[in-house]
């Protein structure tokens, strides 16, 4: 029986539906700051890497992968209620991974001890162990395999909170003991990303954590962040030799272009290379000894952008933060959407003990001993001012 044209149009069609309906779905869905999950699936050393996202009712959204702990992306709103993304990074794993070679900390969980250790020598129980060296001689951010080069075990526990475990075997850059560490993200109500870090060991050794994120409130890394205002609640700070290593002083702020205990514009002494601290350090990268006393209920740090009205707030537990204004950034990098990274177009705040605590006993300890549990809290919190 022959078919009519109608007839046959309909068969046509119909099994062009079926067909579509048959195929897999190839697209992705982006993230809100622009990232394919897919560029950060990958093994590292046997081990799996993702992205994760965690989002809350405001529509603030933070991306970090558990290469390193790092945090990709944070999208919060601005002043005209427009979502920046504040933070320095990479498109995808691949990038992160290839600065094993050439070392980058962008947004990395640092351990286990985050900046410097003189020389890499610790000691414990009257032994002396040698650490790596991996700037100036000095052992920093743990050495050239530090935490923020391996990959993390995740668990996303819901939208808003990520745990990350870390298991360091004894030995680990020949840092002591069978050390388990947990870092805790939480992204909050009332958009602050909540970061809590915990250890065990089972010998004594050093720990030290932070983060290390590259913050630009503008949103525009093409932008430098010398027009920041910053405030320090700090009135001492801890003054380094050529090596970049804290001599063992505490100095006061009074006086000296490390003074923001009044909130000002960060570029406003950045260059003033006729301090010596600022020429050591090509511009700020120190650590500063917070008035707070461990109370993370007060504000440790604060920086606002004027352009986009941006704001954010450091609370800690930790007796100090480093505050760096990335003067090695040499637009050697190229990061997200494929911006250059020049110098001082990031300014990170990293909570942490004193650099170098463990040799220098009269400051604020970095030991762990077995049946204790090492315990960092930090607190970037975010809000617009117009």
């Amino acid at each position: 029986m022959k078919k009519s044209k109608k007839s046959t149009v309909l068969t046509g069609i119909f099994a062009l539906l079926l067909a579509s309906c048959s195929e897999p779905t190839t697209k992705t869905t982006l993230t809100k700051s622009g990232l394919n999950p897919e560029k950060f699936k990958t093994e590292v050393r046997g081990k799996a890497t993702d992205l994760y996202t965690m989002t809350n009712k405001n529509g603030m959204e933070v991306c970090i992968t558990n290469f390193g702990g790092r945090i990709v992306s944070i999208m919060v709103p601005d002043k005209d209620g427009k979502f920046q993304d504040v933070v320095l990074g990479f498109d995808s794993v691949a990038n992160y991974v290839d600065s094993i070679n050439t070392p980058s900390d962008f947004g990395a969980a640092i351990g286990r001890y985050a900046n410097r250790i003189n020389k890499g020598k610790i000691t414990i129980d009257g032994q002396t162990i040698q650490l790596p060296t991996n700037n100036f001689g000095h052992c920093l951010h743990g050495g050239p395999q530090g935490w923020q080069y391996q990959v993390y075990d995740a668990n996303q526990l819901n939208d808003s909170t990520l745990q990350l475990t870390m298991q360091s075997p004894d030995g680990d850059a020949n840092f002591p003991g069978n050390v388990t560490a947990v870092v805790t993200y939480t992204l909050t109500s009332n958009n602050a990303l909540d970061i809590k870090y915990e250890a065990t060991t089972d010998k004594k050794t050093v720990i030290n954590m932070t983060n290390h994120s590259y913050f630009n409130l503008s949103g525009d890394p093409t932008t430098l962040i010398t027009d920041h205002i910053v405030y320090i609640n700090a009135d001492k700070f801890t003054p380094v030799d050529a090596t970049f290593m804290t001599t063992g002083e505490i100095l006061d702020v009074k006086g000296t272009p490390m003074d923001f205990t009044t909130g000002h514009a960060i570029g406003r002494d950045i260059n003033r290379f006729d301090y010596e601290q600022i020429k050591f350090a090509n511009g700020f990268d120190h650590n500063w000894c917070l008035n707070t006393a461990g109370d993370d209920t007060q504000v440790a740090a604060k920086v606002i952008c004027p352009s986009t009205g941006i704001c954010l707030e450091v609370y800690t537990n930790e007796p100090g933060i480093q505050v760096y204004s990335g003067n090695f950034l040499d637009g050697s990098v190229s990061g997200k959407k494929g911006i250059v990274y020049n110098q001082l177009c990031g300014l990170c705040l990293e909570t942490q003990k004193y650099p170098d605590s463990p040799n220098k006993s009269d400051w604020p300890s970095a030991y762990l001993n077995p049946g204790e549990t090492y315990y960092s809290h930090c607190i970037y919190k975010f809000s617009v001012e117009k």
